[in-house]
């Protein structure tokens, strides 16, 4: 604890000197009592107040004591330990492979599933996420949050089939170097509107892998030269299955191409999982706790509060104690003139 304006400590010294007097006093009366316990012979046993009229003088005292300290604006210095945080964005293919029903009930929503599972996973104290959408073009849906419900009303949202049509050929066109770029322009975005932190950052990519289109090796470059790690989780299966397609075209088969999203995963400086190998709780756990293992053991942060409305509470507080004692006029008559004066210090100050 420190005082903004010590200089008023030095006014201690009054009500130091009256507290001095004050036990004077009642070593006198404590004197006065004996010498009078032996003069004095009486039938019964007389009981007498310890300190008598003076428990007043000494509540006004150290009621003084605690005003002063009060105008020397006491502030406590507290310092904290903060749990540091990660951010994560999180890109969900949404082209048309993802139709295929190789996984029940089809990639999609068995990617959706796994996103739900993988909101639930997160703490969420401190942590931030972010969604966005991919097929050729990237559909940002939600940016760096630390609010679960904002994630949780989009994947609720997302629906039993991507957003982006079949009918649209762009969908049919999946773009993984377009999908990253727009997770760093999330994290780039929110160090513009909020500043930069010290979070560790990372990107997980759900897909099949079945990039058509797009160079994903520069864009996973440009992510691990800022430091963000790329995680990848694959969906669907090595034997694949039939797009369906309205137009009614030739076949187009689409399979997990594993290698490719397993380079990416060690271009990136992440991991490859798999849907299905483990339980999404583990999955979600694993990419969880290796975003963690790069967030900072504590961040000490020191605040300061100010305590001069204790010490004033603890002035009224003996005052009202010392009230209970008084049985002179003349004391009852000094505690009246003194809450009058600050009554009016009161209403003065807030003027």
């Amino acid at each position: 604890m420190t005082f903004r304006e010590p200089l008023y400590l030095w006014l201690l010294a009054a009500p130091g000197a009256l507290l001095t007097l004050w036990v004077w006093q009642v070593l006198r009366r404590r004197a006065d009592e004996r010498r009078l316990v032996g003069e004095r012979v009486v039938p019964v046993m007389e009981r007498r107040p310890r300190f008598g009229d003076l428990a007043f003088w000494a509540a006004v005292g150290l009621a003084a004591i605690c005003c002063i300290l009060a105008l020397a604006r006491p502030v406590g210095r507290i310092s904290l330990l903060q749990r540091g945080s990660a951010d994560i964005v999180v890109l969900q293919d949404g082209s048309a492979s993802m139709h295929v029903t190789d996984v029940a009930p089809d990639r999609w929503r068995r990617s959706v599933q796994f996103l739900r599972e993988f909101a639930e996973t997160l703490d969420w104290r401190g942590d931030r996420v972010a969604l966005a959408l991919f097929a050729f073009h990237a559909a940002p849906q939600v940016r760096l949050t630390k609010d679960p419900n904002a994630l949780f009303f989009f994947i609720d949202h997302l629906g039993n089939q991507p957003p982006f049509s079949l009918e649209d050929d762009a969908t049919w066109d999946t773009n993984i170097e377009e999908g990253v770029s727009w997770g760093l322009k999330l994290v780039d975005v929110d160090k513009q509107l909020f500043g930069g932190n010290k979070n560790p950052k990372a990107i997980v990519l759900i897909s099949d892998g079945q990039a058509w289109s797009g160079t994903v090796a520069r864009a996973v470059a440009t992510a691990r030269a800022r430091d963000i790690r790329l995680y990848v989780v694959g969906v669907g299966t090595t034997t694949g299955g039939v797009i369906p397609d309205p137009w009614k075209r030739p076949p187009l088969r689409a399979a997990l191409d594993r290698e490719s999203l397993m380079q990416i995963a060690r271009t990136g400086g992440g991991q490859y999982f798999e849907l299905g190998r483990e339980s999404d709780r583990t999955i979600a756990s694993k990419i969880i706790t290796n975003v963690r293992r790069r967030v900072p053991v504590a961040q000490e942060e020191e605040s300061a509060e100010e305590l001069y409305w204790r010490f004033l509470f603890a002035a009224a507080v003996f005052l009202c104690c010392g009230a209970l004692v008084i049985t002179s006029r003349l004391e009852l008559s000094w505690l009246a003139a003194g809450v009058l004066v600050a009554v009016f210090i009161i209403a003065s100050t807030i003027r």
